[in-house]
């Protein structure tokens, strides 16, 4: 049988309209494994701030958050392998029990960080040469978790896009973009349901293990709901008629006009849907409970809500997309956020913390001295941080605006007059913060968690939910666009290759980059440049590599 006869006995395959009880059994399985492995993928930044004292020994506090953005980086460099691997599998042995295995290996190690030895235990019971075995116990999980879910997206979106009808592709598959929200929904859910239940100092000291050890039971779940799948009728028709790839990673670059596809699911889809994603969420996240000093239970309520009511958006631009076509929602959404990115969280700093911007015009803070620059991983490679950059370090962590001006020695000043600075300061950060915190609050700054009132919280989840139809229009068909563009004998391996590259550094790259790009600048708005620059360029290239009008399959797209 011919190449052609397969392709096209796959795409009658597909083209059945599937009855309610299968779609219902392929969509629901399909969606709660994803959002089982996004939860377990997500639980670790939402306890970042936990997470940064438990498993490394640093004085810095914005080092310790650079170095928890790290390791969450480091799973998400192993993406672009593990899709690799198991798109290679997906397309050689089939699409269900790839997205066993992802599902598998991800409750694994995720549950793992549960049983992780904190940093203070090694050092009071072996010495302080035992405590870098933590850190270096969670590089290995995340790696683990990263190689996980490479393979997790492609299998899930290929399987649902492959039983779904051409007319309702983006709808049943904008499900499969609304879990990943849902992965990160729960894990806030587990979070303060697990806090809600303990004390603070409890949780903190090993109540933030109950989050990780509960995916042993979302993966028996998972596993059971997907055992009950049957293997995609694209698949089984290629497989039967002898037609699946014998390398599909290679082929990925050598069929005809592939490279210029995965090109264009790199930068012109992939890029912009994963850095939009991860700034609505995670930047949010870090910004509101960081410099903002907003109150971390209310940020966590506030994100809880903006998020459970941004999955509806995925589904609708899914839907919508089934009828005017893949590449307007992406465009669109991508153009408003270059508009509207830097306002947006000019509006969420001036909602959480008010006082902040009123104290900080009122009363300038003014730094000047030798090397007045900052080195945000000086500690972790032993090279010594000038006493100028230690001041800006604290300033930057604490939120608080300032200018450097020239002077021969290190000087501090607020509202036009010197704040002394004390010998501890330079030698201990806890004492450094807590003196230029203390010292600051007579001028107006308010480093107590801030609780901000009911209309200021509503206009944040406001903000956060136009941050959420942001995220929906760039991301909502994504699944459905990345499947439509690939070959089905390949289309695994091709599609998670882009996808994963795109997520792995693009967007898994942004929470540290970002961050490094703050500390290094002291301006907690200068972060947004690096996700601005990364998606206008993808507007350039979805604008001109993307089909416009009504969604094609990979037949019409490759005429």
């Amino acid at each position: 049988m011919s190449a052609t006869t397969a392709t096209s006995e796959a795409g009658a395959l597909a083209d059945r309209e599937p009855s309610a009880k299968e779609i219902r059994l392929v969509v629901g399985a399909s969606s709660a494994g994803t959002i089982f492995e996004w939860y377990d993928f997500f639980i670790y930044g939402t306890l970042a701030y936990i997470l940064k004292d438990a498993f490394y020994n640093v004085d810095d506090p914005t080092l310790g958050l650079l170095l928890v953005w790290s390791t969450f980086a480091v799973g998400f460099a192993f993406r672009p392998i593990g899709a690799i691997l198991f798109g290679f599998l997906g397309d050689r042995l089939g699409r269900k029990y790839t997205f066993l295995v992802t599902v598998t290996l991800m409750g694994i190690a995720t549950a793992g960080v549960g049983f992780i030895p904190t940093v203070s235990y090694l050092e009071d019971n072996y010495g302080e040469s035992y405590v870098v075995i933590a850190p270096l116990i969670v590089i290995f999980l995340r790696i683990l978790q990263g190689l996980a879910l490479g393979g997790e997206y492609g299998g899930a979106a290929i399987y649902v896009a492959e039983h779904a009808p051409p007319d309702k592709r983006g709808f049943y598959t904008s499900f499969i973009q609304a879990s990943v929200v849902g992965g990160f929904v729960l894990s806030i859910i587990v979070v303060l349901s697990t806090s809600a239940l303990m004390d603070t100092e409890s949780f903190e000291a090993w109540g933030w293990r109950i989050p990780f050890l509960l995916s042993i039971a979302l993966l028996a779940i998972s596993l059971w709901m997907r055992l009950m799948l049957s293997e995609s009728p694209v698949f089984q028709a290629m497989k039967e008629a002898g037609e699946t790839s014998s390398n599909p990673f290679v082929e990925s670059f050598t069929y005809p006009g592939n490279k210029s596809r995965i090109f264009i699911a790199l930068f012109g889809v992939t890029g912009i849907l994963t850095t939009i994603w991860y700034t609505a969420f995670f930047s949010s996240l870090s910004f509101l409970r960081g410099p903002m000093n907003m109150d971390p239970l209310t940020v966590n309520w506030v994100l809880l809500i903006a998020g459970a009511i941004s999955m509806s958006f995925y589904i609708v631009v899914g839907k919508w997309s089934d009828t005017i076509g893949r590449k307007l929602p992406i465009t669109v959404g991508a153009a408003i956020t270059l508009l509207a990115l830097f306002p947006a969280f000019w509006g969420l700093g001036a909602l959480a913390n008010p006082g902040l911007s009123d104290a900080a015009e009122r009363s300038p803070v003014v730094v000047s001295g030798p090397g007045c620059v900052t080195d945000p991983f000086a500690e972790l490679f032993d090279r010594e941080q000038t006493d100028c950059g230690k001041v800006l370090e604290t300033l930057t962590a604490s939120g608080v605006p300032y200018t450097l001006s020239e002077g021969g020695e290190l000087s501090l000043s607020a509202a036009g007059n010197d704040i002394p600075i004390a010998d501890e300061w330079i030698e201990s950060g806890t004492a450094r913060s807590a003196g230029i915190r203390e010292a600051l609050s007579q001028y107006g700054f308010d480093f107590t968690p801030q609780q901000p009132p009911i209309a200021n919280l509503v206009g944040i989840i406001a903000i956060l939910l136009g941050l959420g139809v942001l995220s929906a229009l760039t991301y909502g068909s994504v699944a459905a666009l990345l499947s439509e563009m690939f070959p089905p004998k390949i289309r695994y391996s091709s599609m998670s290759i882009p996808y994963h590259i795109g997520a792995g550094y693009l967007g898994g790259f942004l929470p540290l980059i970002s961050g490094i790009i703050v500390a290094s600048t002291g301006n907690v708005y200068s972060g947004l440049w690096y996700t601005w620059v990364v998606v206008a360029f993808g507007l350039v290239v979805a604008w001109f590599g993307l089909k416009g009008g009504p969604p094609t399959d990979f037949e019409d797209n490759a005429a």
